[in-house]
């Protein structure tokens, strides 16, 4: 079947981990056999595809949103298909299985400052290989695959394009979609294996500061504390040499950065807001994604979509859930004007 061109078609297909995150609000990260205080409980949406559609409808991006996965044939998994539902997400691709539970994180959040730590049963997300979506019927614009190493069927090994995640983003290509990908946080080696052959088949690479180093080798983050700017801008340019084809964006607690495949650098600091604003920081990245994403569907200058994604970021932040602080675009752009911007990372240093 012929591809549909890019031009005609409109919408982002969101793929990859569905999770129910239960978030708890806890005194302190406790030592081993210490106790620590639950001071309070919330149920959230978690997962790459589910937050950043989620985020894009809430704020109200114009486009059709459309969900792929896998989610358990229970309780959770209607939940996750409902709440699709009532926010007008497409769930066509969105399958159940009774092979396996909808998966699931604890969210320990400690109040004071909001630091997260993550206990997490994969579930049905385990089992989704894409298998199911054929790109040339899909109308979508763009494809957004997340999170990679976090996706067990697709981070296997495949022997012409070096994982199965990478086919994947290949056929969406190969139809006439964007392709993008986001990349779980987690301390290991295996970033280089997994990620790299993906990178081949990606039109826009977003990731976190810690993602793009443990990628590139490049240490981001100096032992002060500070980003260390010229190694971010080394850890871009090798994502771009690895095969990205646009886009690479780095986002970090202290804003953003991006470069184009031309060659141009763009900077966005993060917005200043106090600390008894931040409830919890579980979903900012995807939040900032979403910014992203919408803007790059749109057409909107590298400097605008930056913005928006810090200023969702600052609205996810004000809910320990993932999703439930973003209300539309023009409130969390309203952030922006309230509370102003973080001193700007020098990018000479």
């Amino acid at each position: 079947m012929k591809a549909t061109s890019a031009s005609a078609r409109r919408g982002l297909l969101a793929g990859g981990n569905w999770i129910i995150d239960q978030v708890k609000i806890i005194d302190v990260y406790p030592q081993p056999e210490q106790l620590a205080n639950i001071r309070s409980q919330s149920q959230g949406t978690g997962g790459g595809p589910y937050n950043v559609l989620m985020d894009l409808a809430r704020a109200g991006a114009p486009f059709p949103l459309l969900a792929a996965g896998m989610v358990g044939r229970d309780a959770l998994g209607a939940q996750i298909l409902a709440d699709c539902k009532a926010h007008k997400i497409n769930t066509r691709y969105l399958r159940t299985t009774p092979q396996a539970p909808t998966s699931y994180t604890d969210v320990m959040t400690e109040a004071n400052g909001g630091r997260r730590t993550f206990f997490h049963a994969r579930g049905a997300n385990a089992l989704w290989n894409g298998g199911d979506l054929d790109f040339p019927k899909i109308k979508a614009r763009m494809f957004h695959l997340a999170y990679l190493l976090l996706l067990d069927a697709l981070d296997q090994p495949d022997a012409k394009f070096g994982t199965k995640a990478a086919r994947l983003l290949a056929a969406a290509q190969a139809a006439g979609l964007k392709t993008s990908v986001d990349v779980v946080s987690e301390d290991s080696d295996r970033f280089v294996r997994l990620v790299t052959p993906a990178l081949k088949h990606v039109d826009y690479c977003i990731l976190n500061e810690i993602e793009a180093g443990k990628t590139t080798g490049f240490q981001i983050r100096q032992a002060n504390g500070q980003i260390d700017a010229v190694a971010l801008r080394h850890a871009a340019g090798a994502l771009l040499q690895r095969g990205v084809r646009d886009l690479v964006v780095v986002h970090y607690p202290e804003g953003a950065f991006a470069r184009t495949r031309r060659g141009d650098d763009v900077w966005q600091p993060a917005l200043k807001l106090p600390a008894n604003y931040i409830a919890g920081t579980a979903g900012a990245g995807d939040a900032f994604c979403a910014g992203v994403l919408w803007g790059l569907h749109e057409g909107w200058e590298v400097q605008r979509f930056l913005l928006a994604g810090v200023c969702l970021a600052a609205a996810s932040l004000s809910h320990e859930t993932c999703t439930a602080g973003v209300k539309s675009l023009n409130h969390a752009l309203g952030l922006a004007k309230r509370f102003g911007f973080r001193p700007p990372v020098d990018p000479n240093e």
